[in-house]
């Protein structure tokens, strides 16, 4: 279920945009570029968490672990039935080796990525959470061969467009 967009203002959207660069970076140092009080600084934080907006992780780089094997896999399934749907959603979640999951628009209905450790965990794993006879006509699993990007950031403001058009 989605939730409705955090009501945010300035601050947040500076704060944010910080703490995706660097989490680790300290209060009285976001505070002193935002213009707010450390204590200001982490009763926002304290605020994101509570709403869900905000979960701390450490992002680790797969070129330096060695022996992780990436690879998008694109899924058009059989059928378009909610329960299918939610059924293949519950299973990627669960599935550890599911780093992202997304909905589609066109000819596939999802892009799966995941994270194994090498070529033949890759081909076990996509045989067991994408060959279900029934529910997933058909899915390509891609090898990732390099990362020209790895990034989470996400975009905290409207675009200028939108916003014109509020």
């Amino acid at each position: 279920m989605a939730r409705s967009p955090a009501a945010l203002d300035e601050f947040d959207h500076r704060l944010l945009e910080l703490l995706q660069r660097d989490a680790a970076v300290t209060l009285a140092a976001l505070g002193d570029v935002v213009g707010l009080s450390a204590s200001a600084v982490q009763r926002r934080i304290h605020r994101y968490r509570r709403a869900g907006l905000l979960r701390q992780v450490a992002v680790l780089d797969p070129q330096q672990l060695g022996g992780v094997a990436l690879a998008a896999v694109s899924v058009a399934m059989e059928r378009e039935s909610a329960k299918i749907h939610a059924s293949f959603a519950a299973r990627m979640r669960a599935a550890p080796e599911v780093q992202q999951c997304y909905v589609l628009a066109g000819e596939w209905d999802y892009l799966v990525i995941l994270a194994t450790s090498g070529v033949a965990h890759c081909r076990e794993v996509a045989e067991r959470l994408f060959a279900d006879e029934g529910t997933i006509r058909r899915y390509e699993t891609r090898m990732v061969f390099d990362t020209v990007k790895l990034g989470l950031n996400l975009p905290t403001r409207l675009s200028p467009r939108r916003r014109a058009k509020k």
